[in-house]
């Protein structure tokens, strides 16, 4: 139903990469004055859950399935049957809470049963030599009866960057790091002894 005057936009490229760019553009658009003075930015609290999370992201560089999440959040109930088919359709107990636009919380339900974590080690490609040489503890740890259990992290400096009418959370962060990663409230990082960094066998002058 476009009309002149409309804009369409489009991309063509992967799932991800048309979403990113389009999803950075709308709200690059909404934000603008524009859109505020045509009455389509609506200036109010408005939180939302984001839930169905893939389990998956493809990386095609090394043709194999990596965890969007971590390797320990549980997947779908439904979808466990297709973890060894179809991976790239499984989806994950992860959750976000979103306030306008901005990320302030997000965790998962993790895994609880060995032998679901041990068919998402095989959809990411990681044997069982691997997967009880990096996870062994883990894995021995379910056969304890580790109960269903999840999470969720709230970040309070944006919450209160949000509620303060900022876009920088550095105003809200006791002892914020600059753009060089330098902490000038404490000077940090500091130079270190020779003699520290001799301990630690560091050489700065390669």
């Amino acid at each position: 139903q476009a009309q002149d005057g409309d804009i369409i936009f489009f991309g063509a490229d992967t799932t991800k990469v048309v979403n990113d760019a389009i999803g950075a553009l709308r709200v690059k658009i909404g934000l603008s004055d524009w859109s505020k003075a045509k009455g389509f930015f609506n200036d109010s609290w408005q939180p939302l859950w984001v839930v169905d999370f893939p389990m998956f992201d493809y990386d095609e560089e090394n043709a194999r399935w990596v965890a969007c999440h971590h390797p320990f959040t549980s997947p779908k109930d439904e979808h466990l049957a297709i973890l060894d088919k179809d991976p790239g359709h499984c989806l994950a107990k992860a959750y976000d809470m979103v306030l306008n636009g901005w990320e302030i919380g997000g965790g998962s339900v993790r895994i609880h049963q060995e032998s679901v974590q041990s068919e998402v080690f095989r959809a990411l490609k990681i044997n069982e030599v691997e997967a009880q040489e990096k996870f062994g503890f883990l894995l021995d740890a379910f056969e304890y009866g580790a109960p269903p259990h999840g999470g969720l992290a709230f970040g309070f400096d944006r919450l209160c960057s949000l509620f303060g009418g900022t876009d920088s959370i550095r105003d809200y962060i006791a002892f914020p790091k600059n753009n060089a990663g330098r902490d000038v409230m404490i000077d940090s990082p500091s130079p270190l002894a020779q003699a520290q960094l001799d301990e630690l066998k560091i050489k700065t002058n390669l």
